[in-house]
């Protein structure tokens, strides 16, 4: 079932929970958050970023993201995360992604609503579903490092964004991070109550892994619909690989040690769902 994100995230804003969306690296990956979405009944969301595709091409991941959906009960929307340019947002239209991010936060105000309304325009007509950004999600990205100015949203500004736009989803900057966290992090509850009132519109967490469980939990009550994972699956996928060849250093066959990456994946994000709320709603 490969559908938009939009089939998606509409009925988790509905219902109050939200859907994990998962950074595939590879096929294993792929095979592992499909297994934990079908154990789970979970729609679930597999994205890629700019960095990915220039390491397999947009062709190859799509093509892996696909044929798991058509071949599974759960809805699936295969999703560019952090396209940070109008043409890799249009190879993934054209490549038949289900719905695009286009990442204009490092951008002044007007130039990124100028990005992210040409990504918006090409896309509706094709009825797939636009992300943007605004303000910033600290860390490490792909390839991109965030400013040192204010990580936050402005509401004020969150409303007009959308409002001259016409996005789907909106990521917002509420103290998160990408990457791996020196300390703990500390949502912002304040500012995202600010734009859950001045937007109907489902909104996105980045940067959650390594964010504590009970933080996620009140984001996803508080309106966030979609909640990115990406550190922690590779994390993940490493320690199976390891675990393989500390007890069997002799090991050559790339099934058997993927096998215990693929598992290792899907257990981490069978928990992810749980904490997000999916859980049933297939």
């Amino acid at each position: 079932m490969l559908v938009t994100s939009r089939e998606i995230l509409s009925d988790a804003l509905r219902n109050n929970y939200a859907v994990g969306a998962f950074n595939v690296e590879n096929m294993e990956m792929v095979i592992a958050v499909l297994r934990a979405a079908e154990e789970t009944k979970s729609p679930v969301i597999m994205q890629t970023t700019p960095g990915t595709i220039r390491y397999a091409g947009i062709g190859m991941y799509f093509a892996n993201i696909k044929a798991a959906a058509e071949s599974s009960p759960v809805p699936v929307a295969c999703h560019l995360d952090h396209g940070n340019t109008f043409e890799i947002a249009m190879r993934a239209f054209r490549a038949g992604y289900t719905s695009i991010m286009i990442d204009g936060s490092k951008l002044p105000f007007e130039e990124n609503i100028a990005l992210t309304k040409s990504v918006v325009d090409v896309c509706h007509p094709g009825n797939v579903p636009v992300e943007a950004e605004l303000g910033r999600v600290g860390g490490k990205e792909d390839d991109t490092v965030a400013g040192d100015d204010n990580p936050f949203t402005d509401p004020e500004e969150a409303e007009e964004f959308v409002r001259r736009t016409g996005c789907d989803f909106l990521a917002v900057g509420i103290g998160t991070a990408h990457g791996i966290y020196k300390g703990t992090p500390q949502v912002n509850f304040e500012v995202l109550r600010k734009i859950r009132g001045r937007l109907d519109i489902p909104l996105v967490l980045h940067g959650t892994s390594g964010v504590p469980d009970n933080q996620v939990r009140e984001c996803v009550r508080m309106g966030m619909c979609k909640v990115n994972y990406a550190t922690d699956l590779r994390i993940a996928y490493t320690n199976g690989v390891k675990e393989f060849m500390r007890s069997s250093p002799e090991g050559f066959d790339p099934k058997k040690y993927g096998t215990y990456g693929i598992e290792a994946v899907k257990n981490y994000v069978m928990q992810r769902m749980n904490v997000v709320g999916s859980c049933g709603h297939v």
